[in-house]
C-alpha cells in the first residue's frame, strides 16, 4: 500500500505545545512533535508500521479517503 495516497493533517496542539500530526483514514494514530515537517514524517512512519502490522497479520487496510472518491473531468 502506497502510504502517499492517505490524508494526513498537521496541527498545533495548546495541551501538548507541539505539532500534532494525524491520518483521517487511522484516527486513532497520532504523533508529537516540535516541527510540522516532524509531525509529517513521524505519522507517515506510524502509518507504514501499521500497514505492515496489518498485512503480516492478513487484516483489512483502510482505503484511502482519495480512492473512494471518482472524479469525472468536465
Amino acid at each position: 500500500m502506497n502510504i502517499d495516497r492517505y490524508t494526513y493533517q498537521i496541527t498545533w496542539s495548546i495541551e501538548d505545545d507541539a505539532h500534532l500530526g494525524g491520518c483521517v483514514e487511522f484516527p486513532a494514530l497520532s504523533w508529537l512533535a516540535p516541527t510540522p515537517e516532524e509531525a509529517l514524517l513521524g505519522i507517515r512512519q506510524v502509518v507504514a508500521d501499521v500497514i505492515a502490522d496489518l498485512e503480516t497479520n492478513a487484516e483489512p487496510i483502510p482505503k484511502p479517503l482519495a480512492e473512494n472518491c471518482h472524479h469525472q473531468a468536465a
